[in-house]
């Protein structure tokens, strides 16, 4: 898998305005380019909550918007393929900004541009070890073609993150929870979640959740209104 994107030494400006995310240190994300699982270990005492220092924003510069190639790769996605707006989310389910946006934002974003949008999520686990084992149990339920509910239900996190979470999320959702637990016990599906961060981190991404709006990078959990403002621009040019 070849991604087409930016030169990691030359990071995109500050963002004005940024919305509330989990950041990892710029100096630390250099570790995405070795296995995760290394990387996990070694970040998880770099991770800060709430603002920080961003990658661009589309709210930096509204009237000329860094655009970055983002692929969106073979990763799960909601809405036409040929949609006139490709969203792509780096995001983690252990971030409680993630949760916030899937929650408060996304499902209206969602009803206001119906067959407008192409939403791409992608794995960029940061905050923890448990993170890395969530994003490989959500794309082990994928396999069982329950990507997104399993995904939702990692989200809205009503039984926490653990082995015996992610066996009762896969029986609440009618999914073989010993064929899940197989997937993740053989590491399935690490590269996959491995090669999203390596992306990320060659975007410059530094925090979850980062969204690009047909490149237009956004950080943060916005509000509806900064989303819309992007997408209602690249709509109406």
């Amino acid at each position: 898998m070849t991604e087409n994107v930016p030169s990691p030494e030359t990071p995109p400006p500050a963002a004005a305005k940024t919305g509330d995310y989990v950041t990892i240190r710029r100096s630390h994300l250099v570790l995405a380019l070795v296995p995760l699982a290394g990387l996990l270990g070694l970040a998880a005492g770099y991770v800060v909550w709430g603002r920080d220092r961003p990658i661009a924003s589309a709210t930096a510069a509204a009237a000329a918007p860094q655009r970055y190639q983002v692929s969106v790769d073979d990763d799960p996605a909601l809405g036409p393929a040929d949609a006139p707006i490709t969203i792509v989310e780096f995001s983690d389910f252990n971030c409680p900004y993630c949760r916030r946006f899937h929650a408060d934002v996304f499902p209206d974003l969602m009803a206001a541009y119906p067959d407008q949008i192409h939403f791409v999520y992608r794995d960029f686990p940061i905050t923890s070890a448990e993170s890395l084992v969530a994003a490989q149990a959500a794309n082990c339920a994928g396999k069982q073609g329950g990507y997104w509910a399993y995904h939702n239900a990692l989200l809205i996190g009503e039984l926490g993150l653990g082995a015996e979470a992610y066996q009762a999320y896969a029986v609440q959702l009618q999914l073989d929870p010993q064929a899940l637990a197989a997937c993740v016990a053989a590491g399935g599906e690490q590269a996959e979640v491995e090669a999203d961060a390596r992306a990320a981190s060659a975007l410059g991404v530094s925090g979850t959740p980062t969204f690009f709006i047909n490149g237009i990078p956004l950080v943060g959990a916005q509000p509806l209104a900064q989303f819309r403002s992007v997408i209602d621009g690249e709509l109406n040019p």
